[in-house]
């Protein structure tokens, strides 16, 4: 059985539904390899790169892990405070829950994701990310949210998708460097 002091900086790899549509191959990696409920759910298993995943969870070579309330509830106040809020789904949040769980474990997460909603806040809560297929964002980006119908401006995390002027649905753009 594993200790705590067995995990301390030993990388894990949380792998998001991204990097499996992407191709990402559990077999060609050594590290510990984990994923969430909702990923599994996601990924079909009609396509190569699905039953691939598949395969490696019967195996034992990913583990599917839920993350814990308190540390979905965490991820959710990073993602509302970046205001990606709007735009990570539940799978994603999860993803960045079992991040915190497994950091918290010992280990040293490194996330495989494509997603850049989720690089964005993976970045402000210190994880590193590796996408795939893109070159994955360069800065961490704070947002803010604008009607693009009568451009009334709203602070990222502005808790209605529609503007309350007009009722359009609201866009998001990054605030502006320096």
């Amino acid at each position: 059985m594993k200790t705590a002091s067995d995990k301390i900086g030993k990388r894990a790899i949380i792998i998001d539904t991204s990097a499996i549509v992407a191709g990402f191959d559990p077999f060609t990696i050594k590290e510990e390899q984990y994923t969430t409920p909702k990923v599994r759910e996601e990924t079909t298993e009609d396509t190569m790169p699905g039953q691939r995943f598949r395969t490696a969870i019967e195996n034992g070579r990913v583990t599917v892990k839920n993350p814990q309330k308190t540390f979905l509830e965490r991820a959710k106040a990073f993602a509302s405070s970046m205001g990606d809020s709007f735009f990570l789904s539940e799978t994603d949040l999860q993803v960045l829950a079992l991040a915190l769980e497994l950091k918290t474990e010992g280990y040293s997460p490194l996330i495989a994701t494509d997603d850049y909603s989720i690089q964005n806040v993976a970045t402000e809560m210190k994880f590193e990310f590796a996408p795939l297929t893109t070159f994955g964002i360069r800065r961490r980006l704070q947002w803010m949210r604008y009607c693009p119908a009568c451009h009334k401006k709203y602070p990222a995390n502005y808790k209605s998708r529609d503007c309350q002027i007009c009722g359009t649905a609201l866009k998001r753009k990054p605030l502006k460097k320096g």
